[in-house]
């Protein structure tokens, strides 16, 4: 796809474009978690974390993933978890988000370098309205998190001192908003399974996940629905498709799960019915999981990695080919079985090119997993079923694992922060950014024909 982006003159002799800055500054932002968390003071031990580990949690904690190579709750001190969860506040709201809510407090002007930026950052076709577009975000973050840390934390207090409960609260609000899934309660897979049939932790963390799932857009047009009276066709895809995918997973992981010993077996009706939810809301993309992932049925641990792979929304806190594009291909697929040409949806007509865009992105997502999982294959003894599933959670930013990621051999380590990387920052954004160049016109070239299908 061509690159439209204007290049920005940050150096005297160095040009980027907002993509490569984008890129530039993820990374640096990574690097500084790495050296933080190698510290002696980040770890209980009171010994430095080795650099593959530190990187590693870094990079997992910025790209909101929640893998862990060693246990957040007891190896990491206060400061050192007061770093992951930095990281994963300036990852799922974005480096360029949190440097312009510095520049409004500081009433520092917003220049066009950083609008563009911006624009790019947050997935939008223009400026107009950016930096508004910006406080609605810092606004609805905080307010979000603010209120789920003071529920969570009323709940915790139950079983912990006032204090930790406070804390546990916070944390898990920042992480659970921001669909990062990192959690302070120990064990690599246990995460919420203590809180299973509990409807009070389940409500609350499953709308902190929906809600930064959803994306900022959407947040935005439910807030100003009172007045406008109307949502936008971006909000109705995202809404209804959210609706659809939450349902359906809940109902297909309750079928097969139900008579399943290690998961959904052994509970009451209701419990079964809140953790069917629970483990269909959280692979969009989360990380968080109140059954044993690895006692899942395969089937189920399958259809979870597909539900990883679609993600989250456009503008979000989440990963994956985002619903909007798996709406766009299952909408090109109806439409050609149909025969016709133009794809609607909500009486609203969709342009080729976003299409084109969706086509792209699903391609390169499925090509970068299956090429990461054949690699993993000849690093990692496991099974197959095991490094696709382990793939696709580190492309979507998920952080669901089953019982891999503490094994994982130094190469293996290396190709999952990567994984990680491109898809928390996107492939087209990579693409632009590893080289961004101009289009050729099509009409310079003769039509041609060929057979299809």
């Amino acid at each position: 796809m061509a690159s439209t982006f204007p290049k920005i003159t940050n150096f005297r002799f160095l040009k980027l474009a907002p993509p490569q800055i984008l890129v530039l500054s993820f990374a640096a932002v990574i690097i500084i978690g790495t050296l933080l968390l190698m510290l002696p003071v980040a770890s209980v031990s009171g010994l430095p974390l080795n650099f593959m580990d530190a990187l590693f949690t870094a990079t997992s904690a910025a790209c909101v993933t929640g893998l862990a190579v060693v246990d957040t709750g007891t190896y990491f001190t206060g400061f050192g978890q007061a770093v992951i969860l930095v990281l994963i506040q300036i990852g799922g709201l974005g480096f360029m988000t949190m440097a312009t809510l510095f520049a409004l407090v500081f009433k520092r002007r917003i220049s066009l370098r950083d609008r563009l930026i911006l624009q790019e950052a947050m997935n939008q076709s223009s400026m107009e309205g950016i930096v508004r577009l910006i406080r609605k975000v810092l606004i609805y973050s905080l307010i979000i998190e603010a209120a789920g840390s003071l529920l969570l934390s009323i709940r915790f207090a139950v079983d912990m001192p006032p204090v930790r409960a406070l804390y546990y609260g916070l944390f898990h609000a920042v992480s659970m908003f921001n669909n990062a899934g990192f959690d302070l309660f120990g064990g690599y897979y246990n995460s919420l399974t203590d809180y299973v049939g509990d409807p009070g932790i389940n409500l609350v963390v499953m709308f902190l996940i929906v809600s930064g799932g959803i994306g900022f857009i959407v947040m935005s047009d439910l807030v100003e629905f009172r007045r406008k009276r109307r949502l936008s066709l971006h909000s109705k895809v995202v809404l209804s498709m959210t609706a659809g995918l939450v349902l359906t997973g809940a109902l297909v992981i309750f079928i097969f799960e139900f008579t399943n010993a290690r998961t959904l077996g052994p509970l009451n009706l209701g419990s079964k019915i809140w953790a069917s939810l629970f483990q269909s809301v959280a692979p969009r993309t989360a990380g968080a999981n109140t059954l044993e992932l690895p006692g899942m049925r395969q089937a189920t641990q399958f259809f979870i990695v597909i539900l990883m792979f679609i993600g989250a929304s456009p503008g979000s806190t989440g990963g994956g080919i985002k619903t909007t594009t798996f709406t766009l291909m299952i909408g090109a697929v109806i439409s050609m079985l149909r025969g016709r040409e133009d794809i609607v949806l909500f009486r609203y007509r969709l342009a080729q090119e976003r299409v084109f865009k969706a086509l792209t992105i699903t391609l390169l997502a499925l090509l970068l997993i299956v090429s990461v999982s054949m690699m993993l294959s000849t690093t990692e003894e496991l099974p197959f079923l095991i490094l696709l599933f382990e793939t696709t959670s580190a492309f979507a930013n998920v952080g669901l694992s089953l019982e891999m990621t503490p094994e994982l051999t130094g190469a293996g380590k290396i190709l999952i922060c990567l994984t990680m990387f491109a898809g928390r920052l996107g492939l087209l954004t990579l693409a632009y950014a590893l080289g961004p160049k101009q289009g050729k016109p099509l009409y310079k070239y003769p039509e041609g024909k060929m057979i299809i299908g």
